[in-house]
């Protein structure tokens, strides 16, 4: 059907015509930045042209799918395809890196090293999204590690080298988890290694060893979108690292671990997935509820947006809790709707600090009066993560919501108790959100300073924070352009828990 390697092609393209960067000239960096622009738009495009004319929406099964012998050793396949649910992440991916390079531009040291590592984090966050082999999985996700790192503790605040720690060993501590899983799955019940998706989703394994199986990835998966007590890494993280950096944390790497959660979890251990499915409810409103109230403790700017998107997380682990098409469909929803509004919301926070150079709330004020653009948009983000109708961020969590209350596992009591409690948190984000712009925006603090004029927002900046405003107004308006390309995907894998 198709014999041309799309996905090997938009995989590997970064990383490798990233490498290239070292040999480029020393003439500056407007090269280097211009060179990096245009591969990430190339990459764009390649997408967005392989998915809409090579990829059929109605058919729920893998597509574009590749399978070349890798490692004869051990039956190592490099295995590509995508489907529904992975074809939204992988598009959100080619967007916010390309917005990512282009906020980049005020980085000047080692550039090109920089550069390198942001097309490096390019290839290996498709990666995940688009393997069909386990072991394949493990890799592209390892991937991902290093150049966060490197970007954390090279161009990172104050305390980078011990965020930066604290980044590695969290995530290095989950993915050895996610390597025994991999590995138990591929070793069980054969002496011949099967890694494959598919053949594994065939497989069914007693109940103790599924368990088994679900807690080391559930760990895995756990520490990278953050799920409490394991998200302690991440407003280090965010608070310390470059704000384009922070785009790609917020927006790509965050929604890596959720989409393990369906991937793996839910398709590849259906019946441990069915018993763990109310804890997963429960640690989801507790994470909704304990981000919002953590989060006016903040002083830093970046961190109290950091915990503002932890508690938007709980929506997710919820939505893939409620064994239900709707929740399902929500989750995935909220998935690329928070990967536009978190990023959106660092790259202003970072921005914000580029003009002022302060990072704590409680110094901050009176900045609209002389940065009205930032302000503009920066409050408009806001509401649109505080889930304004209209807004994608309103349609994911209310179809949460109908999830959790069309769920056919739970009883009545359960499904209104979880509702209510979201509901309190729901309650609850827009007392952060409003208390920051106050902080930020009103007041008088900077406006007496003698240096109060600032420079706002360039047309670069503006560009980008249309283009992450215009998806965000268009899912909330349209929402049915997300849906079109799960709705089957989801319906499959739900077949799994009622059917069998």
């Amino acid at each position: 059907m198709n014999n041309f390697p799309w996905l090997t092609l938009i995989v590997v393209l970064p990383i490798s015509a990233g490498s290239l960067i070292f040999f480029l000239p020393h003439r500056g960096n407007k090269v280097i930045r211009w060179y990096t622009l245009c591969i990430c738009i190339i990459e764009l495009l390649l997408t967005t042209y392989a998915f809409s004319y090579r990829f059929q929406l109605d058919d729920p099964l893998m597509q574009l799918t590749e399978n070349y012998k890798w490692i004869n050793f051990f039956d190592f396949y490099w295995r590509l395809g995508i489907d529904g649910i992975s074809i939204g992440p992988i598009l959100l991916t080619g967007f916010i890196t390309t917005l990512a390079t282009l906020a980049a531009w005020p980085v000047t040291r080692d550039s090109r090293l920089f550069h390198f590592l942001m097309l490096a984090m390019y290839s290996g966050q498709i990666g995940p999204f688009s393997s069909q082999d386990l072991l394949l999985f493990f890799i592209m996700w390892e991937l991902e590690l290093i150049p966060v790192y490197l970007l954390l503790s090279m161009w990172g605040g104050k305390k980078r080298l011990y965020s930066a720690t604290k980044f590695i060993l969290y995530t290095a501590g989950g993915s050895v988890f996610l390597l025994i899983g991999v590995l138990g799955i591929g070793l069980y019940g054969s002496n011949e290694p099967t890694l494959n998706f598919e053949t594994s989703a065939n497989q069914s394994y007693p109940v103790a060893l599924e368990i088994i199986f679900y807690i080391g990835f559930l760990i895995a998966f756990a520490v990278k979108s953050p799920i409490i007590p394991l998200h302690t890494w991440l407003p280090d993280t965010h608070g310390e690292a470059h704000y384009s950096t922070c785009m790609l944390l917020a927006g790509i790497l965050l929604k890596m671990g959720a989409y393990g959660l369906i991937r793996i979890n839910m398709e590849l251990l259906p019946h441990a997935h069915s018993i763990f499915s109310p804890w997963l409810m429960i640690v989801g409103t507790i994470q909704i509820i304990y981000a919002a109230l953590t989060s006016p403790g903040q002083r830093n700017l970046k961190k109290r947006i950091a915990y503002s998107s932890v508690s938007h997380m709980g929506f997710i682990i919820i939505g893939i809790g409620s064994i239900s098409d709707t929740g399902l469909n929500g989750t995935i929803l909220q998935i690329i709707s928070h990967g536009f509004i978190g990023a959106a919301l660092f790259f202003l926070a970072g921005t914000s600090y580029d003009r002022i150079r302060l990072v704590y709330l409680d110094e901050m004020g009176g900045m609209a009066i002389s940065i009205p653009k930032i302000f503009t948009t920066f409050s408009i983000l806001s509401m649109a993560s505080l889930a304004l109708p209209g807004m994608s961020g309103f349609v994911a969590e209310l179809i949460v919501f109908f999830g959790i209350l069309t769920s056919q596992k739970y009883l009545l009591m359960t499904k209104i108790l979880i509702t209510f409690v979201m509901a309190i948190g729901m309650i609850l984000t827009p007392i952060y959100s409003l208390s920051m712009l106050r902080q930020m925006f009103y007041g008088y603090k900077l406006f007496n300073a003698p240096n109060s004029y600032f420079f706002d927002s360039g047309p670069r900046e503006l560009f980008i924070s249309i283009s992450i405003l215009l998806p965000v107004i268009g899912i909330g308006i349209y929402p049915d352009f997300v849906f079109s390309l799960s709705v089957d995907k989801a319906e499959a894998i739900l077949s799994n828990f009622f059917y069998r």
